[in-house]
């Protein structure tokens, strides 16, 4: 099929990348004309493990990127609307939805042929069809479910795992307006065979999208919550007790064979210093919102956002429980990006970490495996040193402070070995053994 992406961040470029790679011809749109010319070289503009090798296999070929929104529309069966929908205090900003609706209806005007718009991006119930289509039939003069269909089909990718997640989905949700515009969704995800796929209407497809994210982000506040108590008991290490619940059998099933299955969505239920990114809190608060806006407080995941919002905390009362005053202390940050695998900081649990140290006087190094540069824009002029190795960061320290699960790291307890003073070592991500470091503070502990 002849397929339109407009917007070229996480979600859209990923998509538009991976649908190419499954044989459709793709054009990527974008109102950056810097970031239309890296595509165009096979450069992405973001770092998503994999997404490189995958973008110069298709690009010029299956894939282009452009700034001409109405050649692409003409020239597609079908748009995916993937622009970002930031949360604004009390609600999502639809106003990138809006614009890209106006521009798209204004398209359709013009366009003989049947097409249909789809929302790609994450956005309450309700809005495709209130909004969207409310927009796409007033700016072409045509009727929906008549002159062209409307969709919404959540995304539901892994940032650091995006590549995987699109291209070997668990599960493809299609949500329409009416069958024609289910029928071309089901052409477009045809390629994707063997693939579960849940078939509904638009409102409901948004609703599971949240309900995904807003339960993951529970498991997560919930396991934080268990480790602060394990670490106020005394005596309880975290770790053992989510190991204990993971293996009851609901959790983590035994084959016939006697082998037990580990599913990945138990590392949610796993202590840690908070999650971030750019969808579980803007996600949940959104969501949270909504309820309230609908007369319905929604009381489990405003407890859920405030936890997250000082979990970081557990991380620095580590450092204070050894240094009261972080004046001159030297501080070794190891990882800066939210997650493994990306190099997004939003929202990160580093970021109030190293402005606590910077607003002490502590002394702060820092690395991450590619998300220094991120940290540079968003820590400008701040007396940060940025290290290229491991090993440079963590020499002359007082205190380590690991934040991203990064697999880098897990070389640490060797590097330390050989130095003739050891740090103190705070695991905000609870990823190395204990006894394998002779300084050792974590989560839950």
């Amino acid at each position: 099929m002849k397929v339109s992406v407009v917007g070229t961040g996480y979600v859209g470029l990923v998509s538009g990348t991976c649908l190419a790679e499954k044989g459709h011809q793709v054009v990527c749109v974008d109102i950056d004309q810097a970031k239309v010319d890296k595509i165009n070289q096979g450069i992405p503009p973001i770092y998503e493990a994999g997404l490189e090798d995958m973008l110069k296999a298709n690009v010029g070929t299956r894939l282009i990127a452009t700034t001409d929104l109405r050649g692409a529309v003409m020239d597609s069966e079908i748009s995916l609307i993937a622009v970002g929908t930031p949360f604004r205090g009390d609600e999502i900003d639809l106003i990138f939805i809006k614009t890209v609706a106006r521009q798209i209806g204004e398209v359709l005007k013009d366009k003989a042929g049947y097409h249909v718009v789809v929302v790609k991006s994450t956005v309450v119930p309700g809005t495709t069809d209130e909004v969207v289509l409310s927009i796409l039939e007033d700016a072409s003069g045509k009727k929906a479910g008549v002159d062209f269909g409307v969709g919404m089909n959540p995304e539901f990718l892994k940032e650091g795992e995006a590549i995987p997640d699109f291209m070997n989905p668990d599960r493809i949700v299609l949500g329409g307006i009416d069958e024609r515009s289910l029928s071309v969704l089901r052409e477009l995800y045809a390629v994707f065979e063997g693939v579960d796929q849940l078939e509904t209407n638009c409102k409901t497809a948004e609703m599971i999208k949240y309900t995904a994210n807003s339960l993951l982000a529970t498991m997560i506040s919930f396991a934080n919550e268990i480790g602060n108590l394990c670490a106020a008991v005394g005596g309880v290490d975290v770790v053992e007790v989510t190991r204990g619940v993971h293996l009851d059998k609901r959790l983590t099933p035994i084959l016939p064979s006697g082998e037990r299955i580990f599913p990945t969505f138990t590392t949610y239920i796993e202590a840690g210093c908070g999650f971030g990114g750019s969808c579980f809190p803007k996600d949940v608060k959104a969501l949270n919102a909504y309820g309230a806006k609908k007369g319905l407080p929604m009381q489990l995941l405003n407890a859920v956002i405030d936890l997250n919002a000082v979990q970081y905390q557990q991380v620095m009362a580590g450092v204070y429980k050894h240094f009261p005053s972080l004046d001159a202390v030297r501080v070794a940050v190891l990882g800066l990006a939210f997650k493994p695998g990306t190099d997004d900081m939003r929202e990160s649990p580093a970021i109030p970490i190293v402005q606590e140290l910077l607003a002490g006087s502590a002394k702060v190094k820092a690395f991450d495996p590619v998300a220094m540069h991120e940290a540079q824009k968003l820590f400008e002029n701040q007396p940060i040193q940025y290290c290229d190795t491991l090993a440079e960061t963590i020499e002359d320290v007082d205190v380590v402070l690991i934040l991203t699960r990064w697999d880098d790291f897990k070389v640490l307890p060797e590097l330390l070995k050989g130095m003739a003073t050891q740090p103190l070592v705070i695991d905000g991500r609870r990823m190395l053994n204990k006894h394998d470091i002779a300084n050792y503070e974590g989560i839950g502990l």
